[in-house]
């Protein structure tokens, strides 16, 4: 809502503390939806995700034999970091070497666990992942490698009890690591059959299979299946033919075994990049690297085609313009892949490519990750991203997760829906309380259906009920699994209107309660709008709309230059003391990091630098100062700074406290 007069204030300080008031919900399923200015850069949907791989304990357990205490207090900071960097899923590898991290009575305990293959951990791993990750509303993927039995190729080092052991002749060893074979049906069986244990035991979101079929080639060595495929391949002129054959069985199979099990549980594989190269095959990308059709028979194209998976996540892990497998070639190619079969498309980043040692140039920018995020934007098949791997998002290296987080996940993100369930009714607000924490709030769900998790809105004031509120993320503060919430950002001054709703297992969401309005406890707020009359801006001064986070209906924006040439937000101040001064501004990677405000308080003008790159689209506070009354300049935005990108002129809230 625009303001368009100096003087537009709430008086917050006449009610109770606690008093809050119903605001209707907006309508549901009106054409003011196709009316709506969204912003890109807080998509109301987005996977965003991170793998945690266990084997050789490369993030989780960090080393084998420690104690379940610390497994586990492991484990939590790896879901509190995901939660920190706003991701809402982690994808965790379960079957690393045709091991178990649960109770499986089909395969034995994995060696990453205790050092030794077979021990008892002490406790069901799988179960406490489950539940911890979801107390958190993060889904939890269950990642399974479906062939590999070992990174050695010494069989007389498993456990005496393996499967390999006592079925010699489902495996073989290649590279120096052995392999299920993939040719031969009861290894199929029993591959599926293990993963299906996991499936109708625990809670899982997702079954996650990674790039891993048919072994890598290593140069100057045979896949030894020549047996098995003279006893199997009737039917097929070709081994190779026969090799994608059986691995195309088995992705068929678990698609069909899950989904009969439970219709829930989505299906998703995270393969190779490069499909086929253009050069080989016209329906392939204008790549030159390896094939996985060719080099490890997964026809990844055909599964996304036969609609075999829910989900397709390739590993990308190149940067824009590498020559051999351009990220925004493959990019592109996938989305056109995916494109009207119902598959998602998510995608895998090379996160640990990211200021690692050893890279190319293009890596050591930290907005090489950031970029990628900025390009999937121009393909809305692409439906979030899954980053490689838990270590590497920790370690930060030269900020690039921190840039990408500030430029992408300012705002939680809803999981993107899937299938055509009904969502459940709209659940009710039935308390807005503030405490000395924050707004308490509780709620109850609507109907019967039980839904999953809720989503929790808020906007500012009590303003008329627009379902544009709902249409992207800038309104949305959490989502959570319980039926309460404290929102600790509200300040005392504050007022607010909060709305809940309901979200089913696939995501799909109700229509919004009714609002539930509370008021502020301080004094009278003055709001100044860069359309105010109170605003003046010299002729370098833009105007924009350009942006979804602004404030009324649209904001100035000018480039930095050696001269202070400010904008001015002027208000009529009824007495002096002291005032709290927030201001409203778009952000965006391409603003200015250190743009300079101004606040002319009663002993002189302060300057304080505010990064505009970041925390857009709400209030944020630049400090308390001392004010003198009168109707006068109050805060200014200035263009002196030395940092580049356009510095940007919104809104400015001023408060008596």
């Amino acid at each position: 809502m625009g303001i368009t007069a100096l003087l537009l204030a709430l008086t917050t300080g006449v009610a109770p503390a606690a008093a809050s008031e119903v605001v209707s919900p907006p309508a549901a399923g009106t054409s003011a939806t196709l009316a709506c200015t969204t912003d890109p850069a807080t998509p109301k949907r987005q996977f965003r995700g991170m793998w945690i791989a266990s084997v050789a304990n490369i993030d989780w357990p960090s080393r084998t034999g420690l104690s379940v205490q610390a497994q586990q207090s492991e484990f939590r900071a790896w879901l509190d970091l995901a939660v920190q960097r706003r991701m809402n899923a982690v994808v965790v590898q379960v079957r690393p070497t045709a091991d178990a991290f649960w109770p499986s009575p089909h395969e034995p305990w994995s060696q990453w666990l205790t050092g030794t293959q077979g021990v008892n951990p002490g406790y069901d791993p799988m179960a406490f992942m489950v539940a911890e990750a979801h107390a958190r509303n993060l889904e939890f993927h269950a990642w399974f490698n479906p062939y590999r039995i070992a990174n050695h190729a010494d069989a007389s080092r498993l456990v005496a009890s393996h499967p390999a052991r006592q079925n010699p002749g489902w495996r073989f060893a290649y590279g120096g690591k052995l392999y299920y074979n993939p040719g031969i049906p009861a290894v199929r069986t029993f591959i599926e059959t293990a993963v299906m244990d996991a499936v109708t035991r625990y809670d899982l979101d997702g079954v996650h299979l990674d790039d891993y079929f048919y072994p890598y080639p290593v140069s100057g060595q045979t896949i030894p299946d020549a047996a098995t495929y003279a006893q199997y391949g009737g039917g097929f002129t070709s081994i190779h033919d026969w090799r994608r054959d059986n691995v195309n069985v088995l992705v068929k199979e678990l698609d069909q075994r899950i989904h009969t099990a439970k219709p829930e549980v989505r299906f998703g594989v995270s393969p190779f990049g490069i499909w086929r190269n253009s050069a080989t095959d016209p329906l392939g990308s204008q790549t030159s690297g390896m094939q996985s059709y060719d080099a490890i028979y997964a026809d990844t194209r055909r599964w996304v085609k036969e609609g075999w998976v829910d989900y397709i996540a390739p590993q990308i892990y190149w940067h824009i313009g590498f020559a051999t497998a351009d990220y925004e070639t493959l990019t592109a190619w996938w989305a056109a892949t995916v494109r009207g079969t119902g598959v998602q498309l998510l995608v895998g980043q090379a996160a640990y490519r990211a200021g690692a040692s050893g890279q190319d140039a293009a890596w050591q920018r930290t907005a090489e990750l950031s970029d990628h995020l900025r390009y999937n934007r121009q393909h809305p098949e692409v439906a979030g991203d899954i980053l490689f791997s838990a270590k590497d998002v920790k370690a930060d290296r030269i900020g690039a997760i921190t840039r990408l987080a500030a430029d992408h996940y300012t705002k939680p993100a809803l999981l993107p829906s899937y299938g055509t369930a009904a969502p459940p009714p709209a659940p009710a607000i039935t308390a807005a309380t503030r405490t000395s924490g924050g707004v308490a709030l509780t709620w109850q769900r609507g109907g019967t259906s039980t839904p999953v998790s809720y989503a929790i809105y808020r906007v500012n004031g009590a303003p008329a009920p627009d379902e544009c509120t709902f249409a992207d993320a800038r309104n949305l503060l959490t989502t959570t699994r319980g039926t309460t919430f404290t929102d600790a950002t509200a300040t005392a001054t504050g007022a607010y209107t909060y709305y809940v709703t309901a979200l089913s297992r696939s995501h799909h969401e109700s229509t919004p309660s009714a609002g539930r309005s509370v008021t502020g406890t301080g004094g009278d707020s003055i709001v100044v709008d860069n359309a105010a009359p109170g605003f003046t801006a010299g002729s370098a001064w833009g105007t924009s709309t350009f942006s979804a986070q602004m404030h009324g209906t649209d904001y100035r924006f000018a480039s930095p230059v050696a001269a202070s040439d400010p904008a001015w937000f002027a208000a009529q101040l009824p007495a002096a003391g002291n005032y709290r001064i927030e201001i409203w501004y778009p952000a965006n990677s391409g603003y200015n990091s250190a743009t300079p405000f101004i606040v002319a308080t009663a002993g002189g003008n302060q300057t304080i630098n505010v990064d505009q790159r970041v925390n857009g689209g709400q209030w944020r506070t630049l400090g308390t100062f001392s004010l003198a009354a009168g109707t006068r300049n109050v805060v200014g935005v200035s263009r002196w700074t030395s940092t580049t990108g356009y510095v940007i002129a919104d809104a400015v809230r001023i408060t008596k406290i």
